[in-house]
């Protein structure tokens, strides 16, 4: 397995739609699979196909603690079909925007559709960590960042000082 450059904002890449996959293939499990070890490397929850530049609707979350066996989820196509209307607040943080976090509000449940690696569908309800996770991940496949979600004022703080750390990393 290979670990992947993590993209940064403000790369293009991360504001574009990820488009679907036929199914798996030797190639889709093996992006899967790096994602996988790229995550646990960075070390994070979730990472979405996007973020090391690839534009297919894959994601891939572990959201067991320290004290819990990884339970490594896998996504193909993932999709939300239903979402209720009761709302959580959690606080989140990306990969793709390093050491900055922010409190946002999410729908508390979710039941997501995907394929898995033998080419099935597969329907997950999650709430929590999970549901959070899986809104942040496929808000990733369609171009959404967790900022978009906080108030523009919080948004540009994140936004400039992320810049301004990439113009100090480069001197």
């Amino acid at each position: 397995m290979t670990i992947l450059d993590i993209r940064l904002i403000p790369d293009p890449v991360l504001r574009k739609k990820a488009e679907k996959v036929e199914g798996p293939s030797d190639e889709i499990i093996t992006i899967l699979d790096d994602m996988a070890e790229t995550m646990y490397n960075a070390p994070g929850i979730g990472l979405a196909a996007n973020q090391v530049g690839v534009l297919k609707r894959l994601i891939v979350i572990d959201c067991s603690t320290e004290e819990e066996e990884p339970n490594l989820l896998k996504m193909i196509n993932p999709e939300i079909i239903t979402s209720t209307n009761e709302k959580s607040e959690l606080e989140e943080g990306c990969l793709s925007i390093p050491e900055h976090k922010s409190n946002v509000v999410r729908p508390s449940k979710v039941e997501v559709s995907y394929m898995n690696l033998n080419g099935e569908t597969e329907k997950l309800t999650a709430e929590g960590l999970l549901s959070a996770c899986l809104q942040h991940e496929i808000d990733h496949l369609n171009g959404i960042l967790f900022i978009d979600h906080i108030s523009r004022l919080k948004r540009d703080m994140i936004i400039r000082k992320v810049k301004k750390q990439l113009r100090e990393n480069e001197k």
